[in-house]
């Protein structure tokens, strides 16, 4: 989506199709004709899911094509991490620990921003800050890289909490949609619906 850090033409975005043998991923859904369970799993799932007892199957009719997502995109809609965000990261884990400062000169950034982003990273728990006493006297908050697997669970987790409540609104729009249309079955659904339907 655009954005004011980013837009369309930074990306070349192309579409995906949902492919049930690439083995990266898998989307399930229950056998059971009434009920509507749907998960997401990464890599190879032995033995597999299971809903009311019975094996989960893998959906392989999805005509649906999206496009595909970039790592900064991913970043941003779900931790609200543009570039400059990811580039503060990057840094910290390359070459830390680091001040505000030390990363601002590192990467031509304003400090202001900088510790911006650092805060938000170690909120995130993507960094984690420290204090480190000063020769001179005084302390200054440094930052650190956080062990790598802890940060790939992390991330997969926020990510899986982020898309769980999109696919809530995605249910709430179709109930709304649907409830308007049974109420409503001798009118067309208004251009702005969604918008003034899902600010309610």
């Amino acid at each position: 989506m655009p954005n004011e850090h980013l837009s369309n033409s930074t990306f070349d975005s192309e579409e995906v199709a949902y492919d049930p043998s690439s083995s990266r991923y898998d989307v399930l859904e229950c056998a059971c004709p009434d009920c509507d369970n749907v998960i997401l799993t990464i890599g190879n799932d032995d033995p597999p899911m299971s809903c009311h007892g019975e094996p989960m199957q893998r959906v392989t009719d999805v005509e649906m094509r999206i496009e595909s997502p970039d790592v900064r995109q991913v970043l941003l809609q779900a931790f609200g991490l543009p570039k400059a965000a990811l580039d503060i990261c990057l840094c910290v884990i390359g070459e830390g620990p680091l001040s505000a400062n030390e990363v601002a000169t590192e990467l031509g950034y304003d400090r202001s921003t900088v510790t911006r982003y650092l805060n938000k990273l170690s909120e995130l728990g993507l960094l984690r800050r420290s204090e480190l006493n000063r020769e001179a006297g005084g302390v200054v908050n440094v930052y650190h890289s956080v062990d790598l697997e802890r940060m790939r669970r992390d991330t997969l987790v926020g990510f899986y909490i982020w898309a769980g409540e999109a696919a809530s609104l995605i249910e709430q729009a179709n109930v709304t949609k649907k409830d308007y249309l049974e109420s409503n079955s001798n009118r067309d659904l208004p251009d702005v619906f969604w918008e003034s339907s899902l600010d309610d």
